[in-house]
């Protein structure tokens, strides 16, 4: 399976192609050569720095109640909904979704997949902060599709500092409408932030990301965050990424989950 995608952003001209066996390697400008496993990117006078690539592609695809108020930001019927879906701890155990929020407050991140290059970016980046979020009370979740097996894989290989769950169902995403499809998948902002995020030292786990579940289901669907609880009806923000990668600001969730009303 071959999927590329070709385009031009700040004077950098894109390619990222993607290849169950084709390995490539492709030369930098000044010489400087990158070899990724089945992704590559070529790229001339590469202008503007990567923090300010991703500060403009960050998403304004989020919702949230007033800092200190608890009202919800979804509708009733997506909170019936949740309140059916079932997802599974590394020990396979089943636990009702809305559970994970309804005697505390959470952050619950939605991964792409667990494969995913820049699931494991989203990882890192609000683990950061998990000081913060332990200081005002609040769990740190992920979520994923897939199987309680790539559930393990992942925390194993991330050392993810939260707890991590696996929606085998698919359920959740579709009750909360996160957005699929490829051109959500391959875009601009996105290749750019995979670049970056593989020389950040980040890879992909190509054996979990082509297994066939991922690949048909999973590995289109974008994910997102929420701030959650405590009570099964409450979800107090909402953030649904418009491409892979689309990470909101994290001052958004802290003051979503964690800022106290004077």
């Amino acid at each position: 399976m071959t999927i590329s995608l070709s385009a031009s952003t700040h004077n950098c001209s894109l390619t990222v192609a993607v290849s169950r066996s084709v390995i490539r390697r492709t030369p930098f400008h000044n010489n400087f050569s990158l070899t990724t496993h089945p992704l590559s990117f070529n790229c001339i006078h590469l202008t503007p720095t990567f923090s300010a690539i991703s500060a403009s592609h960050r998403s304004s695809s989020a919702i949230s109640s007033s800092t200190g108020t608890e009202t919800p930001v979804v509708s009733e019927d997506t909170i019936n909904v949740l309140d059916d879906v079932q997802v599974f701890d590394l020990k396979g155990q089943g636990v009702p979704i809305s559970d994970l929020w309804k005697d505390r407050k959470a952050v619950i991140a939605f991964a792409r997949h667990f494969g995913c290059v820049l699931c494991r970016v989203r990882a890192d980046y609000l683990a950061a902060e998990k000081d913060k979020m332990d200081a005002a009370g609040v769990a740190l979740v992920l979520i994923g599709p897939g199987s309680v097996d790539q559930a393990r894989t992942f925390y194993e290989q991330t050392k993810f500092k939260g707890e991590v769950y696996a929606d085998p169902s698919y359920r959740s995403y579709e009750a909360l409408r996160f957005v699929s499809g490829v051109t959500t998948t391959f875009t601009p902002g996105a290749g750019l932030k995979i670049l970056q995020a593989y020389m950040e030292g980040y890879r992909q786990d190509w054996e979990l990301s082509f297994e066939k579940d991922t690949r048909t289901r999973g590995g289109w669907r974008q994910g997102g965050i929420i701030v959650a609880g405590p009570g099964k009806n409450n979800i107090t923000y909402i953030h649904k990424d418009k491409e892979a990668g689309d990470d909101p600001d994290i001052k958004d969730i802290l003051n979503a989950c964690c800022v106290q009303a004077n």
